[in-house]
């Protein structure tokens, strides 16, 4: 009995090392398909990176077209819904304004300003009378003179009056005296 069970651990050594053998074998395949991948890579390289460059460019280029044609389409939706913005805008500020002006207006009414049309009519009136009241107070015109006409003459001075110290003189103390003699007092 002791020669079988001596036999099963010979054989189960040998599973082992089976086992290890093909691991070992199978790590050395591996490594051996690295390194022959690593080589052609060295040779193909930089064959297969230009290709990847070109590959690349032309994902990139259908990338741009497709981008731009759909911002294209996403630029034409968003000027189209600005425009119908300012349009609901601008028709929204119109009708705010007209109800702010009917309601001044209205108010305007109520407390008893007169409005335009009724200011130009004022005005008008008012430009009609000062034309009549203009006309009323304008002079006839004066005929023209026949003929030319000479300057009127000075009458000349008193003799003795005027341009003597003397006379000047005199005619102060005559009303000097004068004055005394009324009561008035002398200036």
């Amino acid at each position: 009995m002791t020669a079988p069970k001596f036999k099963k651990k010979a054989g189960a050594s040998e599973a082992k090392y089976d086992a290890q053998g093909k691991l070992l074998e199978s790590a050395q395949q591996i490594w051996m398909a690295g390194l022959g991948a690593f080589a052609r890579a060295q040779d193909q390289g930089s064959k297969l990176f230009d290709a990847l460059i070109r590959e690349g460019q032309t994902i990139e280029s259908r990338t741009r077209h497709f981008a731009s044609g759909k911002a294209d389409g996403v630029r034409d939706k968003v000027e189209n819904t600005v425009s119908n913005v300012k349009e609901r805008a601008a028709d929204t500020w119109d009708r705010l304004e007209k109800v702010f002006e009917d309601r001044v207006s209205r108010s305007l009414t109520r407390l008893g300003v007169p409005g335009r049309e009724e200011m130009q009519a004022l005005i008008d009136r008012v430009e009609a009378l000062n034309r009549n009241v203009r006309q009323q107070h304008t002079p006839p015109p004066r005929p023209a003179p026949s003929s030319p006409r000479k300057p009127a003459a000075r009458p000349k001075p008193a003799a003795g009056a005027a341009g003597t110290t003397k006379g000047t003189a005199k005619a102060r103390s005559a009303s000097a005296s004068r004055s005394r003699k009324a009561g008035t007092p002398r200036k």
